[in-house]
């Protein structure tokens, strides 16, 4: 059976395209995360998840590169009502697939998935109370379409396309391989080579110890640096919550630690940020090697957590380092030179591979296009309300998570506030649920106010916070569970509608909800 149907579903009525109760973009760990919470809630909801590429798990399928993990704990990253089992502290991305995929085969999400399903455009008809999406089958160039009562985007927030990569003079001067993370080759032999990773996030921070004993060398190098701290490999309470209390109840307390760990040390960090800095000098130069130049290497200019703190399980960069396997250099790059990098201080730096570590490119709701009865959404003219629905945007939600914390709190409180409000409709027996903007006027403030380059390059391109609220979004968790779980959802900004379609009939569910 081809991807294009998977077992479950059917194809397009003679009545027109198919259509569901809910339609999800994306199948990784948040539109898996959302749908399995509709199947818990809401089962009687018939749902579809339409995904770009031919498999599931998302970033944790697409990316490659050796040593991939998670940069949250794992207690805190897997999904509220799924104990998480594995032993490490920081999982492996193999580990976080498969939990991803094994939620999806126990709440039946797998048949409800249509792979090579690119999203490109979504238009919502008034007359219809409904959404009519249209989707790219794999690199055919042909479409198919389907229509929805509800329309969530779970594509996360980066472009899968393709990573950050600046243009380095002398790139195509180099005789060796320059590689993105993002693109690893699955050929790529890097035995006995010299290395040069460019960057000093998660990701660099992540690839050189993986790769440190297998090269002849490998050199991090960095124009600014990164705050990077040691995280214990495994979690000793975690172990013994749950030998005393059993999975379920010893997950929900390691969770709660953790989460009230995360927070604070966030709070701490912005309300003491000198005292932070020298917190984090201290455990870098212990680890160090004696005599190691931590202020050039690792003092970033910029406070904790005005970016992400770099995490890494039982210190392995600062090992690596400590065994002369991998070194750091804090330098600007004048030019690509045949056999490596020349830097701006007339160093150079040979290698056999270079790895550009530079990020991501960031893509708001998928690049989908978005239009209403006709005319085109500039959804950067949009309000986000609550962090998941866009300001006078009928029956749309979307998730993206936290920038200080881990990607799936907030999209735990994002599905379980999707689930209140389809539980309010259905009480007042409304179809159409919209967050209406009274506020014209009101001051507006990026929606991810953050300080990392990532985020910085593509602020124009994404809908806008408020300065009030419910529209005022902050990166808090404990805010969040006050407004997406504690408060009544009808707080009196969404307004509710019982028109029901007047056309465009269902040709069926396309796929049953039990």
């Amino acid at each position: 059976m081809s991807p294009e149907h998977p077992a479950g579903s059917t194809g397009p009525g003679p009545a027109g395209p198919e259509h569901v109760d809910v339609l999800l973009v994306g199948a990784g760990l948040s539109g898996i995360g959302v749908a399995a919470r509709l199947r818990r809630k809401h089962p009687d909801r018939s749902l579809l998840l339409l995904e770009a590429r031919a498999s599931s798990g998302g970033t944790w399928d697409l990316f490659r590169y050796p040593g991939i993990r998670s940069d949250s704990d794992v207690q805190t990253y897997g999904y509220d009502f799924k104990p998480w089992r594995g032993r490490k502290a920081l999982a492996p991305a193999g580990d976080i697939l498969d939990y991803i995929r094994e939620t999806a085969r126990e709440y039946d999400i797998e048949r409800r998935i249509r792979y090579n399903h690119k999203v490109i455009r979504a238009d919502w008809s008034p007359a219809d109370a409904r959404w009519t999406v249209t989707a790219r089958l794999g690199d055919s160039g042909d479409t198919v379409t389907y229509t929805a009562n509800w329309f969530f985007c779970a594509s996360g927030y980066y472009n899968y396309d393709g990573g950050y990569s600046p243009q380095f003079p002398g790139g195509d001067r180099f005789h060796g391989l320059i590689v993105h993370p993002q693109q690893w080759p699955e050929d790529l032999d890097y035995a006995g080579k010299r290395v040069v990773v460019i960057g000093s996030g998660a990701t660099a921070v992540t690839l050189i110890p993986a790769m440190a004993d297998a090269t002849a060398h490998v050199t991090m190098l960095q124009r600014s640096p990164s705050y990077v701290i040691p995280l214990p490999a495994e979690d000793a309470l975690a172990g013994v919550f749950r030998r005393v209390l059993g999975d379920e109840r010893g997950y929900r307390l390691t969770r709660k630690k953790n989460i009230a760990q995360n927070v604070w040390i966030y709070k701490l960090c912005q309300r003491f940020p000198r005292q932070a800095r020298a917190v984090i000098r201290r455990l870098n130069k212990r680890l160090l090697p004696p005599g190691f130049d931590v202020d050039t290497h690792f003092n970033p200019r910029y406070d904790p957590w005005d970016q992400r703190l770099c995490v890494v399980p039982g210190g392995d960069l600062f090992k690596t380092i400590r065994n002369g396997k991998a070194s750091v250099v804090t330098e600007t790059i004048d030019t690509f030179t045949e056999t490596g990098i020349a830097l701006a201080s007339g160093r150079h730096l040979d290698a056999d591979i270079i790895i550009t570590a530079t990020g991501l490119d960031l893509l708001a709701l998928g690049g989908i296009e978005l239009r209403v009865d006709g005319e085109p959404v500039d959804i950067t003219k949009r309000l986000a309300f609550k962090g998941t629905m866009l300001s006078d945007i009928p029956n749309f939600s979307f998730a993206v998570g936290y920038t200080n914390a881990p990607w799936t709190l907030k999209v735990d409180l994002v599905a379980d506030y999707l689930c209140r409000l389809f539980t309010e409709m259905d009480r007042r027996g409304a179809a159409v649920a919209v967050a209406e903007n009274h506020r014209p006027d009101m001051q507006t403030r990026p929606l991810l106010d953050f300080a990392a380059g990532y985020v910085q390059r593509s602020l124009d391109l994404w809908p806008q916070a408020g300065t009030e609220d419910p529209w005022n979004l902050q990166m808090d968790y404990y805010k969040d569970v006050v407004v997406l779980r504690d408060t009544p959802v009808d707080d009196g900004t969404l307004t509710f509608s019982r028109a029901e379609p007047t056309s465009a009939k269902s040709g069926g569910d396309l796929v049953s909800p039990d």
